[in-house]
């Protein structure tokens, strides 16, 4: 279903599948579980690249690292809401980052402004959040 949705799209890269390992360490290393259908995404391509190189979805391993960095940089804690209440697993290009709020889980989509801190939600489903970013022709479409 997720490689024939982003295939609907000019200029994306599909990737292979995620190894299922790699979305258990995720798991096992964040404590948390990796919503259903960002884990049944990941299980067809890890990873989704837009046009300009943009990761709308990030590959397990990415998503694995950046959540570890926001989540264990002593200097985010001074400047920003704790992050551990999301997962990331995206961005725009220019530093705001999509997350799920994990806690509690749901499946609502969120942007977070690198710039004023704000967690905005933007869509319901991860569906609608691919959907909309890859037609955007590089704009901030959740704005």
């Amino acid at each position: 279903m997720w490689r024939e949705l982003a295939s609907e799209y000019p200029d994306v890269e599909l990737q292979g599948p995620a190894d299922p390992v790699a979305l258990d360490a995720i798991e096992e290393q964040l404590g948390e579980t990796l919503p259903v259908p960002l884990r049944e995404l990941l299980a067809e391509t890890d990873g989704i690249e837009a046009e300009y190189g943009t990761e709308v979805i990030w590959t397990a391993e990415r998503i694995l690292t950046e959540n570890h960095s926001f989540r264990r940089n002593e200097q985010f804690r001074d400047l920003y809401m704790p992050f551990e209440p999301l997962m990331f697993f995206g961005d725009n290009g220019g530093g705001d980052q999509f997350a799920f709020v994990r806690a509690p889980a749901r499946n609502d989509i969120f942007v977070w402004d690198h710039e004023t801190d704000s967690r905005t939600w933007v869509t319901s489903s991860l569906e609608s959040y691919l959907r909309s970013a890859l037609s955007s022709d590089g704009e901030d479409w959740y704005r």
